[in-house]
């Protein structure tokens, strides 16, 4: 692409301004998920109904710019790997959703930076510096607290298997998304992003439905008991599909390799919408496990981008 062809970057105060709101968008995906499945609906008719909005919206984007959907032999089982991870990720969050706090499942969820720079490390990538090295071990002491450990070791807090169950499936999403992340920037980074982005949640979707009508999770295609359910299905639906296709038109004036950091904005975000319309709160010594998680995630996503 020559200079002059080259799509020109948006104002950054306007970017980080979009970045900002796209992740809000996102986080409203989550709360409106979780309204969903505290009134009776499955997670796989959740993650569902996500996929086919965003499949729909994909699709038309593609379609209006006469994208071609060729898809090289030599990278087909690799984009197929991709797609079930993220089938997968998108299991393993939204079951965590259902079980515990939005804002504390999407920010063990943002431990993905941190999960992928080991794992590209274990797999012949260079060696997270001295400097990576005392962020990854800030985050994990932050985690620490936001999870509540001090208080669980003391006995001031009860651990329910629900709670427990929860925070795993949490770090499983971030496990699965960074070996995805993986894949994508190992193996098919030469292929076009508006192909293999149709074709994962295409891949998405038919794993869901497929699961649903197997009845692998007994109750995963339950639908919602009244109209606040079906309400929030169609919220999630509607904002992810929002969320993702913003991010998308707009990426080529986002400047992404210097704004990206600010997408860690969403934990942020549920935690204010989860307060506001949930009554989902967090103690002082959580917050402050929080606040040092997302600070130095922001810090090691610039550092990795210099």
């Amino acid at each position: 692409m020559t200079p002059a062809s080259a799509p020109f970057s948006l104002p950054r105060h306007l970017a980080v301004g979009i970045l900002i709101l796209v992740s809000a968008i996102f986080a409203s995906n989550h709360i409106a998920a979780r309204i969903a499945f505290d009134d009776g609906a499955g997670v796989l008719l959740g993650i569902l109904c996500r996929a086919g909005a965003s499949l729909l919206a994909l699709s038309g984007i593609v379609l209006w710019r006469r994208q071609s959907l060729g898809l090289p032999m030599r990278l087909s089982a690799w984009q197929a790997l991709l797609g079930l991870l993220i089938a997968l990720q998108s299991f393993c969050l939204y079951s965590a959703v259902a079980r515990i706090p939005v804002a504390l499942a999407l920010l063990i969820n943002s431990l993905f930076p941190l999960l992928f720079a080991l794992l590209t490390w274990a797999l012949g990538g260079p060696r997270p510096s001295r400097r990576a090295s005392l962020l990854m071990g800030l985050i994990l002491a932050g985690l620490a607290l936001v999870l509540d450990l001090p208080g669980l070791l003391g006995g001031g807090v009860s651990l329910s298997a629900r709670w427990a169950a929860g925070v795993l499936l949490a770090f499983g999403s971030a496990s699965f998304f960074a070996c995805a992340l993986w894949i994508t920037e190992h193996r098919l980074a030469s292929l076009a992003g508006p192909v293999r982005s149709l074709y994962t949640i295409l891949i998405v979707f038919c794993a869901m439905l497929a699961a649903g009508m197997a009845d692998v999770m007994p109750g995963g295609m339950r639908v919602p008991d009244g109209w606040a359910g079906w309400a929030a299905l169609a919220a999630l639906s509607l904002c992810y599909a929002t969320g993702f296709c913003t991010l998308f038109i707009l990426m080529p004036r986002l400047d992404m390799p210097r704004n990206a950091p600010v997408m860690n904005a969403e934990p942020v975000a549920s935690l204010i919408l989860g307060w506001l319309l949930l009554d989902q709160a967090f103690n002082g010594r959580q917050l402050l496990g929080g606040l040092i998680v997302l600070a130095c995630i922001v810090i090691l996503a610039y550092s990795r981008r210099r």
